[in-house]
């Protein structure tokens, strides 16, 4: 029979774990805020540095510690950033080669413009369906397939 310090051990370890399942489940998505942010492979400027990520290149935070997070890009890299530099402006990165955005939510509609690959555009409203509606740096608005764009 297990001593009670076992118990304990086993209980916490299980609610860590539950704990740890419930946040990979949720998907938080920021910007980044400043011009320029620096990326390490470890939450400290000391750390190695990875590379620079520029004003809005959406991120998904999967941990959040005190002062830094650490955050997936568009390609799938893990890697730290400090918490001031992010924002909570939502964009989204064009990850298809070409993506086109329409007047509708519809593969019919008209196309208002064509976007290449690793342009950042706001997200204007939550997707609906297969369906986001963003907007291009140049004021213009559509709805773009949610399959071709990184950050949601």
């Amino acid at each position: 029979m297990p001593g009670l310090k076992h118990v304990v051990v086993r209980r916490l370890a299980g609610a860590a774990l539950a704990a740890a399942c419930s946040l990979a489940g949720a998907q938080e998505f920021r910007s980044i805020g400043d011009p320029a942010v620096i990326t390490y492979d470890g939450p400290s400027v000391k750390a190695k540095r990875l590379w620079v990520l520029g004003r809005g290149y959406p991120v998904q935070v999967t941990v959040a510690i005190e002062g830094w997070s650490k955050v997936r890009d568009a390609t799938g890299e893990l890697s730290w950033v400090e918490n001031r530099t992010l924002s909570s402006a939502r964009t989204v990165l064009v990850r298809a080669q070409v993506a086109s955005l329409r007047e509708q939510p519809a593969d019919g509609a008209t196309v208002v413009l064509r976007v290449a690959r690793d342009v950042v555009l706001d997200l204007v409203e939550p997707p609906s369906g297969d369906w986001v509606r963003v907007r291009h740096r140049d004021g213009v608005t559509g709805f773009v397939h949610v399959n071709q764009v990184f950050g949601l």
